[in-house]
């Protein structure tokens, strides 16, 4: 195993001897240096992982050295090691990006410490981490295989997001066992759902809270206390991307409420999110708003009218609301909203973000997309660019400047599908990869959740003889005669419209303004 190399430059490197012995007993390779230009030689020739720096040479400074060396190798660790505490002196060492500083005199365990922490800290954090959820392990897989409840499968799958999000980024042989007990979680989740959900929506006493209950379990207590309220639904926004993004918001907000909500099926944007905003099943949305409601199998688009289902809301509630309804699809009309925002006295602002929505589809499209965002931890990263690089931050830091109460949440979430299973349908039939709603749809009662009486699940009835049928897990429909053109096209494409975890158990989160 090759050693580490450290370069130490110090004008009185003799009088360091001790510790020179001390680091190479320990497995250090260590090259010296007298005075700056030494040191900065040395840099550009030697292959080091750390340097050593005075800062208080003779001729070249150890900061005129920094300099050069940093030039020369950017990712090169520096540690400075001064007698001064003089802040202009360390304030030019911070600025030209030294990884420490230390003050003499320095003993051997600080020089370890700044070793482990510098070159070292990815292996060592690798490990903790590794070793850390091979002890949760077993705790899990007993959560899983015990889960009857919906509160325990949220913990599930806040468990297992959480070790996804630790293990993200670290060379780990845990990444495959976390995929296999996420797939374990799904299959065991998806037999759930299949047991209780039509159960769920015949008595509201036994549910948890679904689509159809946000606005007014969660919203409307907030108007009803005189609050200035955002409502802001990203589209297809998981829990995992929540978690991502949350730091972003802490310096403008707190965080007074965080939990997850059930959506209804199909976890697709017609269903779930006129659900959400009607607060009705859609079927009960087609009964008595049927100018509201469009079909599968109608050219018209299947959420055009929102803000007219939102009010239709408010009116069956007999409240009296003033709110306004945006819908983002791009910076430069959320540009427009940021600046409006503190003109508007509604009492509620409903604020519709589609730009994941729209990641998801082109990464389904595009090629380029697919290398960009070619696992779950790219496509967490692209959510994270986007949010700290578009207009969206700033808008949220506008809501808070202002003053707004933010209830942020989602309609639905997406999954990563792998496993396609066959399924026949009528050229009527939808085209969506994890859903199917038509008639005589041929398919293996093993592989899919059915609803065979759509009305009894609060769906409509494209025909009177339709059928829906759902995937699990992590699998998506492929018809046969095209069958290998669908693998090779969607095969580890993000889908939803299904049953799994990431569709289905979404984040609500309330931001209280700290200003």
């Amino acid at each position: 195993m090759k050693k580490p190399r450290i370069l130490w430059a110090d004008d009185e490197i003799d009088l360091l001897r001790p510790y020179i012995l001390f680091l190479e007993e320990k497995g250090y390779e260590l090259l010296t240096a007298n005075n700056g230009q030494d040191a900065i030689d040395i840099s550009r020739t030697e292959p080091l992982d750390i340097v050593f720096l005075d800062e208080n040479m003779p001729g070249v400074s150890g900061l005129e050295a920094l300099i050069e060396i940093k030039e020369a190798q950017p990712t090169l660790p520096v540690v400075m090691i001064t007698k001064s505490e003089e802040e202009d002196i360390m304030d030019q060492a911070i600025g030209e990006k030294i990884a420490d500083y230390l003050i003499k005199p320095v003993n051997p365990k600080q020089i370890l410490l700044t070793l482990k922490k510098h070159i070292h800290q990815q292996r060592i954090v690798s490990e903790h981490t590794n070793q850390n959820y091979q002890q949760e392990f077993s705790d899990i897989a007993y959560l899983i295989n015990t889960a009857s409840t919906v509160n325990e499968f949220f913990a599930v799958y806040k468990q297992l997001m959480h070790w996804e999000l630790e293990l993200s980024g670290i060379n780990s042989e845990m990444h495959e066992v976390l995929s296999l007990q996420r797939q374990d979680a799904n299959a065991a989740f998806s037999k759930f759902v299949a047991r209780n959900y039509q159960s769920w929506l015949k008595d509201s006493t036994q549910r948890p809270l679904m689509s159809h209950d946000v606005m007014k379990k969660v919203v409307f207590p907030y108007l009803e206390n005189g609050e200035k309220v955002c409502f802001v639904v990203i589209d297809n926004f998981r829990y995992d991307q929540w978690k991502i993004i949350q730091p972003l918001l802490l310096d403008k907000f707190t965080i007074s409420d965080e939990q997850l909500y059930c959506t209804i099926l199909p976890t697709a944007t017609q269903y779930a999110r006129n659900a959400l905003f009607a607060g009705l099943m859609p079927l009960q949305i087609q009964e008595l708003y049927p100018q509201y409601w469009v079909e599968e199998g109608d050219d018209e688009g299947k959420n055009l009218y929102e803000k007219e289902l939102i009010q239709t809301l408010f009116d069956r509630y007999r409240k009296r609301i003033d709110f306004s309804y945006f819908k983002i699809n791009e910076s430069d009309f959320c540009e427009k909203i940021i600046m409006r925002l503190g003109q508007l006295k509604t009492d509620l602002n409903v604020i519709v973000l589609n730009f994941i929505d729209m990641l998801s589809h082109s990464r389904t499209e595009s090629r380029m997309m697919r290398e960009l965002a070619g696992d779950e931890s790219a496509y967490r990263s692209l959510t994270l660019s986007w949010f700290q690089h578009s207009p969206t931050l700033r808008l949220f830091e506008r809501m808070a400047k202002q003053g707004y109460k933010v209830i942020l949440t989602t309609d639905h979430g997406t999954v990563r599908v792998q496993n396609p299973i066959q399924i026949i349908g009528d050229k009527n039939t939808n085209t969506n990869l994890r859903y199917k709603v038509g008639k005589s749809l041929g398919y293996n009662e093993r592989e899919v959740f059915v609803i065979d009486h759509p009305k009894e699940a609060g769906l409509t009835l494209p025909n009177v003889s339709s059928t829906y049928a759902f995937c699990t897990n992590n699998d998506f429909f492929a018809y046969p005669n095209n069958y290998n053109y669908y693998v090779q096209h969607y095969k580890d494409s993000f889908q939803h419209g299904g049953i799994s975890l990431e569709e289905m158990l979404v984040p609500i989160v309330v931001l209280n303004p700290k200003d």
